[in-house]
Parts: C-alpha cells; structure tokens; sequence
C-alpha cells in the first residue's frame, strides 16, 4: 500500500469512528441501550425467581430425604435391638 493509500485509510478510519461516537452518544441511541438495559434487568429478575424456586425445592427434598434416612436408621436400630434381645 503506498502512502497516499494509507494515509487515506487512516482519514477514512478516523472520519467513520468520529461519526460512530456521535451516533452512540446519540439520543436515539440512548433511548435503545435503556430499553435493551432495562430487558436485561427484567430477564436477570425472573432467572432469579426461578432460582429461588428451585432452592427452596431443592431445600424441601433435602429434608424429606433427611427424615427418610432418620426413620430407616431408627427403624433399623429396632430391628438390631429386637434381634439382639431374642438370642
């Protein structure tokens, strides 16, 4: 490329990136990055409700699971006691 070719280049890079900046500053700009901003808070918020759904499932099936194996090992207990008083 000749110097001529990469000065044009870099004018050219510079006027685009100039006139990229003014159109994100822009107020039409803003309006859509607050839109979009604001989907995103609401996304985030309902994944969150999900989440807390599923760990208080997650909680209630721990403690059922919990009082099943107390219950067995009680059970089981009985049974080592009973067998251990008939012989």
């Amino acid at each position: 490329m000749s110097l001529g070719g990469a000065i044009a280049v870099f004018i050219g890079g510079t006027l685009f990136g100039s006139a990229g900046f003014k159109i994100l500053g822009s107020k039409d700009a803003r309006k859509v990055y607050t839109h979009v901003t604001a989907a995103a808070l609401r996304c985030k918020d309902e994944v969150m409700r999900d989440v807390e759904t599923i760990q208080e499932n997650c909680s209630d099936i721990l403690a059922d699971a919990k009082a099943i194996n107390e219950e067995r090992a009680a059970r089981e207990e009985a049974e080592f006691i009973e067998d251990g008083t008939e012989a």
